[in-house]
């Protein structure tokens, strides 16, 4: 009869290396704290990697870079995926996701409609925090990002040249999503989102 650390590890295997799992993905083959013990044990054998408190994966190894890592959306996506709730980047992270900083913040920091939390990655943390599904209405991956960053710097701060590299990645924009989303943002944001589209019907 096969251990609940066999029957773990077989689920890990057949999925994609650097695929993420929570505890709650191995509630059938036991109770949580026997399949929590059966997911520590793993780790100390190191045939898993605990990514987070609850997250484990089997790591991809790079022949260059070696181990590889989740990325922090990673993570986030997984969680919110597995919660099924919305989340939005917002702040310093949908200034870097635009190109519009380079600094990595230490915080990654989302809007949710799901639980407000914090995940502790080691050095850096995710964190979600609640905010009413108003703010999570934007439908385009591009557009949402923008009114996150384009809030950050603020109406007063912000530069021609922040201006033109939004409306650079906002033609890459469904116009259908972004003509959806120009409607949900403050009317400063909505002129800048409007050349976009403006821009992209004239050519």
């Amino acid at each position: 009869m096969q251990s609940i650390d066999d029957k773990v590890i077989l689920k890990i295997k057949k999925a994609k290396k650097g695929s993420l799992f929570f505890t709650e993905d191995f509630l059938s083959f036991g109770s949580a704290k026997a399949v929590s013990k059966a997911l520590e044990r793993l780790v100390l054998k190191e045939m898993i990697s605990r990514v987070a408190r609850g997250i484990y994966a089997r790591l991809e190894t790079d022949p260059v870079f070696g181990v590889l890592k989740p990325s922090t959306e990673a993570i986030a996506q997984a969680i919110a995926k597995r919660d099924k709730a919305r989340i939005i980047p917002t702040g310093s992270l949908a200034l870097n996701a635009l190109g519009l900083s380079t600094q990595i913040p230490m915080n990654a920091v989302y809007l949710t409609d799901g639980a407000a939390r914090k995940i502790d990655l080691g050095k850096r943390k995710i964190i979600f925090k609640k905010t009413s599904p108003k703010n999570l209405s934007a439908i385009g991956q591009i557009s949402s990002l923008v009114i996150q960053a384009a809030r950050e710097i603020g109406k007063d701060d912000i530069s021609e040249k922040e201006k033109q590299i939004i409306i650079d990645h906002l033609k890459k924009e469904d116009p259908y999503r972004l003509e959806h989303d120009i409607k949900l943002a403050p009317e400063w944001i909505r002129i800048i989102m409007r050349q976009a589209l403006k821009k992209d019907t004239d050519e």
